[in-house]
């Protein structure tokens, strides 16, 4: 098998213990201890799967889904003692794709393991994105060029963050107007072309010409790796 799982637990008993049944069972297995630790590991080198404890000891296990959703779409398995309906709900909200409760069967924890693999294909989106001459990191939100890094306003960069999440797709106006924030300003100013254009200054090396930020006349935008 040899798939990558990285488990991010709180409790470093239980952490290491699933380490060791899940590489028993033929799994690449990894442990951290924090969010901040799988954030990290993640976007160096994206795993197979992610089980993960929502009680972490830095941050909460839902803002590591957030923040991994904002940028790959690697599989998430929550694994936590909460077994209430509101805190499974919320975590699947947030963007994860399955969740188990503590104590937990091991052969129902791999079935759900492989189901969430056979469903997703791949290890997700990576976290480095090359656009002409520049490198957009997703995980850490920084842009480098070869004059070092390069500035992006908020908006300027959940842009381009959404058009590299779906490269090579048509991203709608409307679209960008849901995913963006300050929509209703977006929307009433018409400065989402506004926004295009800079980030095509910063980016591309002909910005008259772009290669990679692509205007789909009457439909939306596309970024062409």
């Amino acid at each position: 098998m040899n798939a990558r799982v990285l488990v991010v637990g709180g409790d470093p008993p239980d952490a290491r213990g699933l380490r060791i049944c899940l590489d028993k069972h033929g799994y690449q297995t990894s442990v951290v201890l924090s969010g901040g630790a799988a954030l990290a590991v993640v976007a160096r080198r994206p795993a197979a799967v992610v089980v993960l404890d929502l009680d972490l000891p830095d941050m909460s296990g839902l803002a590591v889904i957030r923040s991994l959703r904002r940028w790959s779409r690697m599989p998430i398995v929550v694994l936590s003692g909460r077994a209430q309906s509101g805190d499974m709900v919320e975590a699947l909200d947030a963007g994860a794709d399955d969740y188990v409760t503590k104590p937990f069967d091991m052969d129902e924890l791999l079935a759900r393991l492989r189901a969430v693999s056979r469903r997703t294909g791949d290890l997700g989106s990576p976290a480095q994105v090359v656009v002409g001459g520049h490198r957009v990191d997703l995980a850490r939100h920084v842009v480098t060029g070869p004059g070092g890094e390069v500035e992006l306003t908020r908006t300027e960069w959940e842009v381009l963050e959404v058009l590299v999440r779906n490269v090579g797709r048509v991203v709608s106006q409307s679209q960008l107007f849901t995913e963006v924030g300050g929509t209703a300003y977006l929307r009433e100013s018409g400065s989402l072309r506004v926004h295009m254009a800079r980030l095509r200054r910063k980016l591309e090396s002909d910005p008259a010409r772009p290669l990679h930020l692509i205007t789909e006349p009457g439909m939306g935008y596309r970024f062409s790796a």
